[in-house]
Parts: structure tokens; C-alpha cells; sequence
């Protein structure tokens, strides 16, 4: 049989039958039989058994081993093999150690089933093992896997394998499937089909789990390093409070540089209550201190706004003047267009001043409407007026500032006077320490000097009058304020009937649009948003029990305040009046009126009903909870 052609898979099974008899001493035997099963042999020094090389392919006598075996196992291929297509099967070949030989399986059988790999996997099951296997010959299968750290042998033909690392158990199970032969003896106890596959020991899993834990601290700390760079420095400690400290910090207050600083110190120390009778003084020559950087900074708010407002002038005049030169340009292109210049130019040159004029225009046209913008924008800031706004948002924003403005006038009033009559109050202490003071010197002094006990007497009388003055007209400011704050509240109210008859006309209107009820339902609807409710002169009574059960619940805080009123009502089986029910609300919400709450109820009549008790003087009208008869009837 010539070497250099393969034989077939029935060749090459006699062959290997015949190959079982001849000794392993008798190399030339042993050479021809592995020439003609188409393998390069290897001596077990690494010699070169044949002198041919090229009787055989991917075979180098120089390092007497194969090129294309398994590139898995560390030792026995030193050359790697070309890159093979994902989808062609691995082709395994005869792996020979020194006291056994390794053959492969069929490659048409199926590869050999493994479980599931466990977490941190370093030990492996081997099975099929010969009879005669050894642990030394184990050891020396598997130690090109890896570095083992112990072998589990049993006397069932299998054992367990323990590596170092986890990618040692990948090369460990390309080894499943081989036919192990112990030498070359026949014996059924020297061969055995082995079986590799994964094993879960409980080191492993521990391990594992170390690692993983090992793991989540470093990334932890990564984490926490990471929040630490990104947190901003703490602020410096607060100092605490004594005289000298005090005196420094006024200073620091009078500067511009160390203001913001000084005032979160003097924040800090009123917040710790160091204010008290001894210290009162030097706060309130600091909060004075503070108090004088108003102006500064008003100032420099108005000369920024200033600049600001010069900025915008320049910008403008900027702008204008490029507009006017796109405006030269632009008349320049039309002198150019007319026919007794435009006749003169070339067909190139009259192509591209028409480009050149379209792109000016387009230039020119953008520019004045950036300019067209902002007037508009300087119109509107000059403006009031607010017509793109909602009525009723319009109304109650002009109500709330003007009543915003109103109290923060009064309040200003009223503390300017407080403090004067304060200084007042002051100054008359003086004067009669001064008088008590001098009449205890003695007689002999009042008699010399009356005309200065008169005077001051004067003054005494001029300073009560003017206290009694003041005192009338912070009265009189109290009064002012206190009318306007009933005003504002009157027209909130106001304000509150109105949204409550615009959402009612809308929902009758969404509800009747049909179009039948025509004039008659229109009056009623705006009769219904002027009061806050429908008027029983317009409308019959189940008429307005529709129009009011449409309406329903507008918001949150009503149904906060239903669901109290149903539950104070139910609790009072015989009813009561609207004074009782909006005193007890008024501990949970002061800003609710008793107005609202009849609203709120009339709104809704399927839940509430108002009912007259009592005869004569003692006559009063109740509200009382049908809620669970008209749930019964209907």
C-alpha cells in the first residue's frame, strides 16, 4: 500500500486490529502500522521514525510532532492551526503519553452529553476509566490541561479532577469521548471509553462565591471613591460666638469681598440663639451692618441694568447699521439689473450678479426680521396690556398684586411708625432718667436751673403727643389693613362663584349640546356663573338638580372637604347649622369659608339636604346627610 495515500475507514479499522499485536520494541512494525493508518508517528523520546516526511501531510520532522492536533492540550502542538469554519466539526486526533495512548471517537456519533457547568466550575468528573487505570496514569492524561491540585480516584472506574483555574475543566472536557489503551495491551481492563464532564463540589461553589463578594467590595469601592471625588467639599466650620469674634465679624460684614461669608456666620450664630440681653447690642449693630448693603446692592443692580440697557442700544444701532448697508448693496444690484447697465454684461456675469442679488435679499430680508423682533420684544416689555391671557387668570393676578402691594405698603408703614414710637418711647426714658437724676442732686439745683427742668418738661409733653399721634395712626393703619385683607377676601370669593359658574356652564353646555333649551338655558347658564349657583326663580327644582349634579367635584381639595362634611354630618343625625360645620373646618384649614361650604353642598343635593328646626326665635336651618337614602332609592 503506497504511505502517501489514505486508506478508507474499513482499512482502517484492520488496520488497527492489526496494529494491536505488534509491541511497542518493534519500531519498524509499529512505523509501517502507523504509516499506513495516514498518522506521522512519534517516538516516546520525540525521535523521528520515518525518514519521508512527505509521505504524510502537516507533518514537520524537525519537531516530530503533528501540526494540526489539538491545539487545546498545553505541550503537544506548538504550532496553531488555521482558523476553521464555525459550522465544520472538530476534528479530533490520537493523543499519545508515555504510558497509554488516546483515541478518538467516531466522528458521525453524536459528541458526548455534559450537564450544565456550575458557577466557579474547577472539578470534573472522569468515568470509564479502565480497570487497571492508576492515579499516577490519570495524572499524567490530564496534567497537560493544567495544573491539578487533587485527584479523587475510585474503585468504580471514575474519579475527580480538581484544577487550579476554570479555563483548565474547558481543556479537561475536549478529552470526553477518547478510548483510553493502557500501552498497548488488548485486555478489556486496560481500555475504557472516559467520560468527562462537569462536577459541582462545594469548594468550588465556596470559592466562587468568595470571589463574587470580593468582587462587590471593589466595586463598592469604586462606587464610593467615585461619589466622593463627585461630592462637593463640606463648608468650613461655623466659629463660635464670643466678643472678639463678634467684633471681627463686624468688620468682615463692612466689606464687600467677605460678605456672604460673614452673613451665613451671623445667620448661624442668631440660629443657635446666642441673641440675649448682653449680646443684643452687638447683633444689632451687625444686622445694622447687613442691613447697609442694600443700597450698595441696589445700586449695582441699577448699573447693570443700565449697562444692560446700553448693550441692547449698541446691538441695536449695530444691527441698523448693517441693515442699511444691505440696503446700499441691495440698491446697488438693481442699478446693476436695469437694462441700459444690465445689456452690457456678459451671459456668466449677469448669472452670477443675479445669484449675488438673490443671496443679498435673502441676507437683508432674515436681518430685518431679527430687528422686526426685537421691537416687538421692547413693545411687549413696554406694554400692558395682556390680552392673549384668561380672564379670570388676569383677574386674580391683578387682584393678587394689588393686595400684595397694598400689605407690603401697610406693613412698611406700620413698622416705620413702630420703630419711631419706639425711639420715641427712648427718648422719654432718658429725659426722665435725666429729671429723676437731677432732682435728686437737691433743692439748691432745681431752684438754679428752671428754666432746663421747664424745657425738658416741654419736650416730655411734645414727645407724648406725638406718641399719642402715632399710637392713633397705627391704629388707624391696622384698620386700613385689616379692610383690606376682608376686601381681598371678598374678592376671592367673588372670584371663587365665578370659576365655579364657568365650570358649571361648560359642563352644561358639553351636556346640552343638542342646542334644545336655546335663549332661555343661555340666561340661566350666566345667571348660574354670576352667582356660583342656579337661582330657583329661574329654573324648576329637578331642573336645577341636574344643572348642580353636573357639576360634580372640581378639584382635590373639594373632595378632601366632601368627604369631612359627610363624615361630620353622618355623625349628627339630626343635622346642623352652617356656623357649627364651618367652625369645626376652620381648625383644619382656615382659609375655607362658610360660603364654599354652602356651595359645595348646594352643588351637590343628592348627598346634602338643608331642612328648617325649630319654631319661632329658635327657627334655623340644618344640613343634614341623604347620601345613603338617595344611594337606596336609586
Amino acid at each position: 500500500m503506497n504511505p502517501c495515500v489514505h486508506p478508507s475507514s474499513s482499512q482502517r479499522t484492520d488496520l488497527m486490529r492489526a496494529a494491536d499485536g505488534v509491541p511497542v520494541s518493534d519500531l519498524g512494525a509499529w512505523t509501517t502500522a502507523m504509516n499506513n493508518l495516514g498518522i506521522g508517528p512519534v517516538g516516546l523520546s520525540g525521535q523521528q521514525l520515518i525518514s519521508d516526511s512527505l509521505c504524510l501531510q502537516r507533518f514537520d520532522p524537525g519537531l516530530g510532532l503533528l501540526a494540526s492536533m489539538n491545539p487545546l492540550m498545553g505541550g503537544i502542538s506548538l504550532v496553531p492551526p488555521p482558523p476553521a469554519p464555525p459550522d465544520m466539526p472538530v476534528v479530533k486526533e490520537i493523543i499519545h503519553s508515555k504510558s497509554c495512548t488516546l483515541f478518538p471517537q467516531n466522528p458521525n456519533l453524536p459528541p458526548p452529553s455534559t450537564r450544565e457547568c456550575p458557577p466557579g466550575c474547577k472539578t470534573v468528573f472522569v468515568g470509564g476509566l479502565p480497570e487497571n487505570a492508576t492515579e499516577e496514569l490519570v495524572r499524567e492524561v490530564f496534567d497537560p490541561c493544567g495544573e491539578i491540585i487533587a485527584i479523587r480516584k475510585s474503585k468504580k472506574n471514575f474519579c475527580h479532577i480538581r484544577f487550579s483555574e476554570e479555563f483548565m475543566v474547558d481543556k479537561a472536557m475536549y478529552l470526553s469521548g477518547y478510548r483510553m489503551r493502557i500501552g498497548s495491551s488488548t485486555d478489556k481492563k486496560d481500555s475504557g471509553r472516559i467520560h468527562v464532564d462537569f462536577a459541582q463540589a462545594r469548594d468550588d461553589l465556596y470559592e466562587w462565591e468568595c470571589q463574587q463578594r470580593l468582587l462587590a467590595r471593589e466595586e463598592r469601592h469604586r462606587r464610593k471613591v467615585h461619589e466622593d471625588r463627585l461630592r462637593p467639599p463640606s463648608p468650613p466650620p461655623i466659629v463660635h460666638f464670643s466678643e472678639h469674634e463678634a467684633a471681627m465679624l463686624a468688620e468682615r460684614l463692612k466689606d464687600d469681598h467677605n460678605f456672604s461669608e460673614a452673613t451665613v456666620v451671623l445667620f448661624t450664630w442668631i440660629d443657635r440663639g446666642e441673641v440675649n440681653r448682653r449680646t443684643a447690642n452687638h447683633f444689632y449693630s451687625m444686622i445694622q451692618s447687613a442691613n447697609g448693603h442694600v443700597r450698595r446692592l441696589m445700586s449695582e443692580k441699577a448699573q447693570h441694568e443700565e449697562e444692560m440697557e446700553h448693550a441692547k442700544e449698541v446691538f441695536k444701532n449695530a444691527l441698523l447699521a448693517i441693515l442699511n448697508q444691505f440696503e446700499q448693496i441691495t440698491a446697488v444690484f438693481t442699478a446693476a439689473t436695469r437694462q441700459k447697465a444690465w445689456d452690457h454684461f456678459s451671459k456668466a456675469q449677469r448669472k452670477n450678479v443675479d445669484i449675488w442679488r438673490k443671496q443679498c435679499e435673502e441676507l437683508r430680508n432674515a436681518h430685518s426680521e431679527e430687528i422686526m423682533g426685537i421691537r416687538r420684544e421692547e413693545e411687549m416689555e413696554m406694554s400692558d396690556d395682556e390680552e392673549d391671557e384668561n380672564p379670570s387668570k388676569r383677574l386674580r393676578t391683578e387682584e393678587n398684586g394689588v393686595c400684595d402691594q397694598t400689605q407690603a405698603s401697610l406693613k412698611e408703614e406700620n413698622d416705620s411708625l413702630r420703630w419711631q414710637l419706639e425711639a420715641y418711647r427712648n427718648e422719654v426714658e432718658l429725659l426722665r432718667r435725666e429729671q429723676r437724676g437731677g432732682g435728686g442732686g437737691g433743692g439748691g439745683r432745681y431752684d438754679e436751673d428752671p428754666p432746663v427742668i421747664q424745657s425738658s418738661e416741654v419736650q416730655i409733653q411734645l414727645l407724648q403727643k406725638n406718641m399719642h399721634n402715632m399710637q392713633q395712626q397705627l391704629l388707624s393703619l391696622q384698620e386700613q389693613l385689616r379692610s383690606k385683607e376682608a376686601e381681598l377676601e371678598e374678592a376671592r370669593a367673588e372670584h371663587r362663584y365665578l370659576e365655579g359658574g364657568v365650570a358649571s356652564l361648560r359642563d352644561q353646555l358639553l351636556g346640552n349640546g343638542d342646542g334644545t333649551n336655546g335663549t332661555n338655558g343661555t340666561n340661566g347658564d350666566h345667571e348660574t356663573a354670576v352667582n356660583g349657583c342656579v337661582p330657583s326663580s329661574f329654573l324648576s327644582r329637578e331642573r336645577r338638580s341636574e344643572v348642580i349634579m353636573r357639576g360634580g367635584v372640581a378639584s382635590e381639595k373639594e373632595a378632601l372637604l366632601l368627604g369631612i362634611i359627610s363624615t361630620f354630618l353622618h355623625v349628627h343625625p339630626f343635622g346642623a347649622n352652617l356656623e357649627y360645620l364651618w367652625s369645626y373646618i376652620q381648625r383644619l384649614d382656615s382659609k375655607v369659608s362658610p360660603v364654599d361650604l354652602q356651595c359645595l353642598m348646594v352643588r351637590l343635593p343628592s348627598m346634602f339636604r338643608q331642612e328648617l328646626s325649630g319654631v319661632g326665635a329658635t327657627l334655623e336651618k340644618r344640613w343634614k346627610f341623604c347620601g345613603f337614602d338617595s344611594l337606596g332609592s336609586a
